[in-house]
């Protein structure tokens, strides 16, 4: 089952503890130090690319800039301590080298990796691929054209394939429309729509209670003050269920829910979900419509509005961008399939797990990446129908940093960093030598175990990898020997 539920919320620091190699006072080891700590502090892009501020600029990720920025000194003003430490300029100049620092040689790699393949505690089969980001040059492999399940890696691809699709700006609308004396919710299919008063440091998300103000003054102004209330979900079609059946991991997929269908007040990983995520999110908003002065008649019930109906009020999730690195970072299952549904709508497929797959697969062979034997079954990576190979995975995260493709950047600045947030931050303890050093996402279900991600290597080098296994024993002990090759690469000059 998806493990994946480590918390949102970012704990980087400015200093990340260096492996021993990358420590000490010569110009060398200095230069390598500033490029560790620029890749720890932000974006990893591919070279010329980092002029623009991106979604760095955007929720969660300008606030963990900022702090890994201001450093200890503001995280006790926080609490009432000191004066506010002026921000550090920008670092992510400090990555503009990489593409001239020296290649790892083949063969260096292959000895510094090949004896962690052999690892028992990977379980029977393993596969893995290196690639270099400025060139797409494979420069290690093993097994890495066998697809295999490749489990929440696989919203890499799904979170690609929507950027491709509908860029970086988009924003998926909750509307609501008046048609006669009935209102009808329209869903877009933004799961993160919230139900919630805003919190201090949250993720930013479509009010309902906003849409329910909204509505309420649209309605009074034209002399309503008691309507029935629809609901509208025809934009998505097909089961709702996910093939995994009921599961805490995820909701049943609607076009219309509030806070990913959630019955506590989490906003991450495993929780009870509602069996009807629209028809309690129409409840919502027909009580905040009480609220605001408009009274609604009966229950909602499903229904479609006509095609006179005057369009009242919306909301806008937040810009895509923001959804995929949230969706990477946290594992998010819910965002990740409704990735997938904006990715079919904007291809002309239909919006269920079928066209979904055909969707994404389409625009991910449009990027140009090795799709032999591949198979997409969903969004999320749930599915064990799903199979890629690591030469997929790895190339993928090195499409996402060509210049050329600027709205790919998002795939590279959501994935969590080792031993500071998101999936990773459990793991890499205080000590590890990869902690900060290492950006991946993360896949794991009962008997696979999954790491992809991107690397800044002891030359400056920016290396793509993807380490896949299947029939490990023990999970926690497969997730520890993924962690120390991706720590390999991160710590080797390979000569």
């Amino acid at each position: 089952m998806e493990s994946e539920t480590r918390s949102w919320r970012p704990r980087l620091q400015l200093r990340p503890r260096l492996p021993q190699p990358l420590r000490g006072g010569s110009p060398r080891a200095r230069t390598v130090r500033f490029v560790a700590v620029s890749a720890l502090a932000g974006c990893v892009v591919a070279a010329g690319a980092v002029g623009a501020a991106g979604p760095w600029e955007g929720g969660q990720r300008r606030a963990e800039r900022a702090r890994a920025a201001a450093g200890p000194e503001a995280e006790r003003d926080e609490h009432g301590g000191g004066p506010v430490r002026p921000a550090a300029p920008p670092v992510l100049a400090g990555l503009g080298g990489r593409a001239t620092a020296p290649l790892p040689a083949r063969e260096g790699l292959a000895g510094a990796l090949e004896g962690l393949l052999k690892d028992g505690a990977l379980g029977a089969q393993t596969s893995a691929a290196v690639v270099d980001v400025a060139t797409g040059q494979q420069l290690y492999g093993a097994d890495q054209d066998t697809p295999y399940t490749p489990a929440s890696t696989i919203k890499t691809a799904t979170a690609a394939a929507a950027l491709a699709a509908l860029g970086p700006d988009h924003r998926i609308e909750t509307t609501v429309v008046g048609d006669g004396d009935t209102v009808v919710l329209v869903g877009g299919g933004d799961p993160t729509l919230t139900a919630r008063p805003a919190k201090e440091g949250a993720p930013a998300a479509a009010s309902l209670k906003e849409l329910a103000d909204a509505t309420a003054r649209g309605l009074k102004a034209r002399g309503k003050g008691r309507v029935k209330v629809a609901y509208d979900v025809s934009r998505y079609s097909g089961p709702a269920l996910h093939p995994i059946g009921p599961n805490e991991n995820i909701a049943p997929v609607s076009a219309l829910m509030v806070d990913e269908g959630r019955l506590d007040d989490s906003d991450h990983g495993p929780a009870d979900r509602t069996t009807d995520p629209a028809g309690d999110a129409a409840r919502k908003f027909a009580g905040m419509l009480h609220d605001a002065g408009v009274d609604a008649d009966g229950d909602p019930a499903a229904g479609q509005a006509g095609a006179k109906a005057e369009r009242l009020a919306s909301v806008s999730s937040p810009p895509l961008a923001a959804l995929v690195e949230r969706t990477l970072t946290n594992s998010d299952n819910d965002i990740a399939e409704a990735l997938a549904r904006q990715t079919a709508l904007a291809s002309g497929q239909p919006a269920d797990f079928e066209g979904a797959a055909r969707a994404v697969s389409a625009r991910l062979e449009k990027l140009g990446l090795p799709l032999s034997g591949a198979r997409i079954a969903d969004g999320s990576g749930l599915d064990r129908a799903d199979h890629v190979s690591a030469a997929f995975l790895a190339g993928l995260l090195a499409r996402a940093a060509d210049p050329a493709r600027p709205e790919l950047r998002p795939v590279l600045t959501g994935l969590p960093v080792a031993g500071f947030s998101g999936t990773l931050s459990g793991r890499y303890g205080a000590d590890a030598a990869g902690r900060g050093l290492i950006r991946a996402k993360t896949g794991t279900l009962t008997g696979v175990n999954t790491l992809s991600g991107t690397v800044v290597d002891a030359d400056g080098r920016l290396l793509s990898f993807a380490f896949m296994t299947a029939g490990a024993a023990s999970g926690e002990a497969a997730q520890g020997a993924l962690d120390r090759l991706a720590t390999t690469v991160a710590g080797c000059g390979c000569r």
